[in-house]
């Protein structure tokens, strides 16, 4: 069997073992999709939220932090948001390295 080149030797290798190199092409495509949902996502979400007011400034001048709202601020619209913009973040950096494994 004379093969053009080493891809052609490759996919032989491939095709001999069962064919899986159709299985890693749907799960590249797979990972490419929920990829690119957790990008709009995560672009969606970050427009969405309010600016923390609070920064640098509230640091310096020593604003309390001891109150109910600051207490319980995950319990909120805008600490599920901010949790759920963390937790997409982390899922679009391990997809991107995923990603970048599988195309490589």
């Amino acid at each position: 069997m004379q093969f053009k080149s080493k891809y052609d030797k490759i996919y032989s290798a491939f095709v001999m073992q069962g064919g899986k190199i159709e299985d890693m092409e749907i799960i590249k495509n797979i990972l490419l999709v929920i990829y690119i949902i957790v990008t709009f996502v995560l672009i969606i979400l970050t427009l969405i939220q309010t600016k923390d007011s609070e920064g640098a400034s509230s640091t310096i001048t020593g604003s309390s932090t001891n109150n109910f709202y600051n207490q319980n601020k995950g319990r909120t619209k805008e600490g599920k948001m901010k949790r759920w913009t963390i937790g997409l973040g982390i899922a679009f950096a391990v997809l991107a390295v995923a990603l970048s494994i599988f195309y490589i």
